[in-house]
């Protein structure tokens, strides 16, 4: 079995999506890629997750080709090589149909930041992308799903906005490995769960000031970095 120790990560990253309670039933997955080796581990489609082990991660190479697994990868495999395609720095990438975040795809809403908890991991507005069009929902859907993302990052640093909202779908987060994409996952979660409810108590609130942003997001990222033990 190749990339055993790629497999177990992948594998309890996925697991975690149910313990954050991130996911209802399969919807949602997470993968990680060997960059080294070219190739991609992603959990199988429609198969239920507390029933998953190591042996049922799916292994494919960055075309989408079938390496080694015995069921079908997840139908959303291909957004997930286009983000590896296109964001070199990242190593893992999660979807979910988390229930706030979603809530903004559906709306077609971008979360602006509100507070500091959103600052803390995230560089500004969480992006929200267009629809497809026809032609791009009628063939090769999940490979448009990417490309959407991808456009909708031209200006963009994935790096410093590990999260998008795919309009009309649902998130799909990023990170250095599967482990951190889930983490992200989970703060994009609460961050829109915050904004939800604040903008329910203030209709006309404003985004944080820029300088407080900053501050916030410096203070955990970047060469100034000072939170937490060195």
């Amino acid at each position: 079995m190749i990339l055993a120790g790629l497999r177990k990560e992948v594998l309890k990253a996925n697991q975690d999506l149910v313990n954050y309670d991130l996911v209802t039933l399969t919807w949602g997955n997470v993968s990680a890629i060997d960059r080294r080796k070219g190739l991609v581990v992603i959990k199988p489609s429609g198969i239920d997750y507390r029933q998953m082990t190591v042996e049922d991660m799916v292994v494919v190479d960055l075309k989408g080709n079938m390496v080694e697994g015995k069921w079908k990868p997840s139908s959303d495999t291909p957004t997930h090589l286009e983000l590896y395609n296109a964001f070199s720095s990242i190593g893992g990438v999660t979807h979910s149909h988390s229930m706030y975040a979603t809530i903004f795809c559906q709306a077609g809403l971008e979360i602006p930041c509100y507070g500091t908890t959103h600052a803390d991991h995230f560089d500004g507005t969480i992006p929200v992308t267009r629809h497809l069009t026809r032609a791009e929902a009628g063939e090769s859907y999940e490979k448009h799903t990417g490309t959407v993302i991808i456009e909708r990052f031209t200006k963009l640093d994935p790096v410093a906005m590990p999260a998008v909202l795919v309009r009309g779908h649902a998130p799909f987060c990023w990170g250095e490995d599967a482990a951190a994409a889930v983490i992200n996952t989970l703060v994009l979660e609460r961050v829109a769960q915050m904004a939800f409810g604040a903008l329910q108590l203030n209709p006309q609130l404003e985004a944080l000031p820029d300088h407080i942003l900053e501050k916030h997001y410096k203070r955990k990222h970047g060469p100034g970095a000072y939170y937490g033990q060195e």
